[in-house]
């Protein structure tokens, strides 16, 4: 077996990770003509609309609202909720910060849970446990190609009066339990960032079938006829060809995830977030790796330093909350192992090289084995 690149091999995917997002010749039309027509800065043309009209119909949702960010819709949606201050928001300790501090912004306090040892997503069973006199709602991603049981979750919420935030900024497209991600909660997020499925540079969207709900997020939404975190008619027009290719994209992404796991099953210390059996179609901003150091032989920075030398885009995963924040900040739940696991273990790929030819994602699977092999050597560099 060849030496990996971080000992002088030759690198397997020496052009480096694909760029996103990609060049795609429907993008440039839309470019085109926006300024051959001059809309590209008017307040109002109509893209926003159908990009409204395109979400409520792929959603099966009554109400979209489009805005600047997706971490801006998880605040919206929480003050939709009427969440404020004295109110507890459970939150997986192992989320994208940006959730923790969108339950601070609204004045609530987060109450951090565990995560599940398979998918390293919010667990059920902590959620339960954390529940409290104070608790009003949860926030549930879905991250790394994981998902939240939402069925099992909007049970445990209705017998114990909470109100959820689905978060499928993550999982654009994604069906959990026969439905899409971002229609179980009672509130839904989207998000549109430059590196997501669906890519405006920037952008977010919050869905809900209630008419209140959705009621109250335009008033916070809107001041004085004006939107304060809007989508651009320009942003919305770039998303609406990338919209037609995102079940394409999505299967092709879950079949090349598929390949990758049964090409690692045998490799130790090294397990994908999901598994290749899953009944439903999850959706890849990340694909999420369970790491564990000692079975794998290596550390974790050294793991992504070698996968990056290979030319493929990792990275290590997010900070646990408990491990960043002032414990001053929010309640902890009961046991955190699987989180500080997760904290320490998580290595992540994105998105891109899924639409790639197979040969690329075998070719991954291959450097994940090279590395183990030369795994002694590598622990010894520096030293």
């Amino acid at each position: 077996m060849s030496l990996p690149a971080i000992l002088g091999g030759t690198p397997l995917r020496p052009q480096g990770p694909p760029a996103w997002p990609s060049a795609d010749p429907e993008i440039l039309d839309v470019l085109q003509q926006a300024g051959r027509e001059g809309w590209w800065g008017k307040y109002q043309a109509g893209k926003c609309d159908q990009l409204e009209a395109w979400l409520r119909d792929y959603h099966q949702v009554e109400h979209v609202l489009l805005c600047g960010s997706g971490n801006y819709a998880v605040e919206l949606g929480l003050r939709a909720l009427k969440i404020g201050p004295r109110d507890e928001v459970i939150l997986a300790d192992y989320d994208y910060p940006g959730n923790f501090l969108s339950i601070h912004a609204v004045g609530a306090t987060p109450v951090l849970v565990d995560v599940d040892s398979r998918s390293w997503n919010l667990s059920i069973d902590a959620v339960r446990t954390a529940i409290g006199p104070a608790t009003k709602a949860i926030v549930a991603s879905h991250i790394h190609g994981g998902r939240v049981p939402m069925r099992a979750l909007m049970e445990l919420a209705r017998e114990r009066g909470l109100q959820v935030v689905e978060d499928a900024a993550q999982a654009t497209g994604a069906i959990i339990d026969g439905r899409r991600a971002g229609t179980w909660g009672d509130v839904g997020v989207l998000s549109f960032g430059g590196s997501k499925l669906l890519s405006a540079g920037r952008g977010g969207a919050l869905l809900t079938n209630n008419a209140g709900l959705a009621q109250q997020a335009r008033n916070h939404l809107t001041r004085a006829g004006n939107i304060v975190c809007p989508l651009s008619e320009l942003q919305a027009a770039l998303l609406l060809p990338q919209c037609q290719k995102l079940d394409d994209r999505n299967a092709l992404r879950w079949a090349n995830v598929k390949l990758l796991c049964e090409a690692l099953a045998d490799v130790p210390g090294v397990r994908p977030f999901v598994q290749a059996d899953e009944p439903d179609l999850p959706a890849f901003f990340k694909l999420g790796f369970q790491l564990d150091e000692s079975a794998f032989g290596l550390s974790r920075e050294r793991v992504v330093k070698a996968l990056r030398a290979e030319g493929y885009a990792m990275d290590e995963g997010f900070a646990a909350a408990h491990t960043a924040r002032s414990p001053k900040r929010y309640r902890r739940g009961a046991s955190l192992a699987e989180a500080e696991r997760a904290h320490a273990g998580c290595v992540q790929l994105h998105h891109p090289i899924l639409l790639e030819p197979t040969v690329w994602v075998r070719d991954l699977a291959l450097a994940w084995r090279q590395i183990h092999n030369h795994a002694e050597l590598l622990a010894g560099l520096g030293e």
